[in-house]
């Protein structure tokens, strides 16, 4: 349940919700909206709006709105969200079976990818073969915050090249699958490691010198 305190044409924002706004490197969710008066609305994305930080569920934007003020309750597509948790999750293996800074990388429902600094090919099987294999350790996850400063003492942990975890607030979440992969990563993830499933290597692509692209999928 939630209250509404602003509606605008195709967004509606709330005092509270579940929803995860789209933000590094998976998307936001999607799901439904009731009002109660009994009318529904479809959440086709969430985001966080540029300069406010103001968390925005996206609706159609021809959609009648509540009114501000009144209670709503706010639904998630769970199968899609905990596919989306199950892939990012797959990505942290990933970093684990690979050990190579990440250029970049993206997760969408059914698939994800991370770009490696890697200058010699990689075979495919053998990284399904070994991403499999860890993945089937189920080893727990959890999550602690750290401060700025003691990140910055740690820089190997940040795995990412371009792009470096924000520090604005002070704190930085680190996500740790035990005995396997730490680094500091938003996002949504699965509470252990073997609720990932089995999974393939799709394909690896060569982009640029010393680029290459890893793409995974689930192998149901």
């Amino acid at each position: 349940p939630a209250i509404v305190i602003a509606a605008r044409e195709g967004a509606v924002v709330t005092d509270q919700s579940v929803f995860y706004s789209e933000g590094g490197g998976q998307p936001g969710d999607t799901g439904s909206l009731l009002a109660a008066d009994g009318s529904e609305l479809t959440v086709v994305n969430t985001i966080k709006e540029n300069g406010t930080g103001v968390h925005l569920h996206l609706v159609e934007p021809a959609a009648a709105l509540p009114a501000v003020g009144t209670t709503v309750e706010l639904t998630v597509d769970w199968e899609r969200r905990y596919r989306l948790m199950r892939m990012h999750s797959c990505m942290h293996m990933l970093c684990a079976v690979i050990s190579a800074p990440v250029t970049g990388g993206s997760v969408q429902d059914g698939r994800g990818r991370l770009d490696f600094d890697l200058p010699d090919p990689i075979d495919k099987q053998t990284v399904s073969e070994q991403l499999n294999a860890v993945i089937s350790r189920d080893r727990p996850m959890s999550m602690r915050w750290v401060t700025a400063d003691a990140l910055a003492q740690q820089p190997e942990l940040v795995r990412t090249m371009s792009v470096q975890p924000p520090t604005d607030s002070g704190e930085v979440r680190l996500v740790e699958f035990e005995g396997i992969d730490l680094q500091p990563w938003g996002g949504t993830h699965v509470a252990s490691t073997g609720e990932i499933g089995r999974v393939r290597v799709k394909k690896i692509e060569k982009k640029g010198r010393q680029n290459r692209r890893v793409i995974v999928v689930f192998d149901d």
